[in-house]
């Protein structure tokens, strides 16, 4: 008998294949398609005849934990413990995973924002307790009215994703605020942060959970060296959490994967000593720009974009489709692959919304908006 017997191949892996079968350009799975910085690449190919192979230490190596503290504390001012509070982990997924694993039990109830990215709800429900799934508005700000309704002392963890996958909102000040007042309410309440996407942002600086300091002891955040430089591949990502909380993920860890690849770690703590990572929200900013700009010629109708590398649209004014139908015909009939939005929530929803990657070299985007103006 299946553990899981509602899940399926992911919308991610469905569109990814359907882009292959039909020679479409593929907008749908969240991967840059530009080259890597050639600074990283010549520093992992010295490294590849070095001493750097065999396991490095559970928690990550010393000399990279070391640097995400003090980037941490550059980038939000808060100071956290090398080797307490930080593990690295095989991509952020891994680290969602060990950390619900370790710190949810069965029965407990975890409140999950939809549309949300879609690694949440598994290891809930392998800890044999209850996702909850609470909508965010129309216009994809939480909904702390339904949230406080959802939330009571069986409530173990909230999931929050900001920027948030798939429809690049941020979250305001005032919703920290809201959220400040809930773990208030419920003293065994932990906040989850999925921040995958924390130095990619426009406009609105990005507000961490690492800027509030009220929040610190009962919280748990999530990044990702594969979204923030490009190379999604390496799957590398880091989990700060408090030391209570981090001594459990780390007896989860140490059995799902027990140390994340050597050479990798070395690479990016050798690169994280020259690059910027505060320059990505300028240039994903233009890939933003160009991309909508590109897209004011077709029909479809472009929501806001205030982080991350994707772009929702609607298409209500192109068809009555289901979502779903859509994307499929987008691929088989006009060559461009995207995701539908009805995947990410519980109850399947139909918004007529589709998610575009813009992480793409200007020439693949040039192509695909060439193809989306016909619809």
């Amino acid at each position: 008998m299946s553990k899981l017997p509602h899940i399926g191949t992911s919308i991610f892996t469905v569109m990814s294949q359907m882009a292959t079968e039909h020679n479409a350009i593929n907008l749908s799975q969240g991967f840059p398609n530009f080259p890597v910085d050639k600074r990283l690449i010549a520093i992992f190919a010295r490294l590849a005849s070095e001493n750097v192979h065999q396991y490095s230490p559970m928690s990550g190596y010393p000399p990279l934990l070391e640097k995400i503290a003090k980037l941490t504390q550059k980038s939000y001012r808060r100071i956290v413990n090398n080797k307490s509070e930080i593990l690295i982990t095989a991509g952020a997924t891994e680290g969602i995973f060990a950390a619900i694993q370790a710190l949810v039990n069965p029965n407990e109830e975890v409140i999950i924002l939809d549309p949300s990215y879609d690694c949440y709800e598994a290891p809930i429900l392998l800890s044999n307790a209850k996702p909850i799934r609470v909508a965010l508005n129309d216009d994809f700000t939480p909904n702390w009215q339904n949230i406080n309704a959802a939330t009571n002392e069986n409530t173990k963890l909230i999931i929050i994703n900001n920027p948030h996958n798939p429809t690049g909102k941020t979250w305001a000040s005032a919703d920290f605020d809201q959220l400040e007042k809930l773990v208030d309410s419920f003293p065994n309440l932990i906040v989850f942060s999925d921040e995958v996407y924390e130095y990619i942002t426009f406009e609105q600086p990005h507000i961490s959970i690492h800027n509030r300091q009220k929040l610190w002891n009962r919280s748990i955040t999530v990044s990702s060296f594969g979204k923030s430089f490009h190379i999604t591949g390496w799957k590398i990502g880091y989990v700060i959490a408090p030391e209570h909380l981090m001594k459990e993920i780390k007896k989860v860890h140490q059995f799902l994967v027990f140390s994340v690849n050597s050479i990798s770690q070395v690479a990016i703590s050798e690169y994280l000593d020259i690059v910027d990572v505060y320059s990505l929200g300028n240039f994903y900013k233009q890939k933003r720009d160009f991309f909508r700009n590109l897209l004011k010629e077709t029909k479809l109708q472009l929501l806001p974009c205030e982080g991350t590398y994707f772009q929702v649209a609607s298409y209500a004014n192109i068809s009555s489709e289901d979502d779903f139908t859509f994307t499929k015909r987008l691929v088989t009939e006009f060559g461009v692959a995207a995701i539908p939005i009805s995947p990410f929530y519980a109850d399947g929803r139909d918004t007529k919304c589709i998610r575009f990657c813009f992480a793409k070299d200007d020439a693949t985007l040039i192509r695909a908006a060439e193809r989306l103006i016909k619809l």
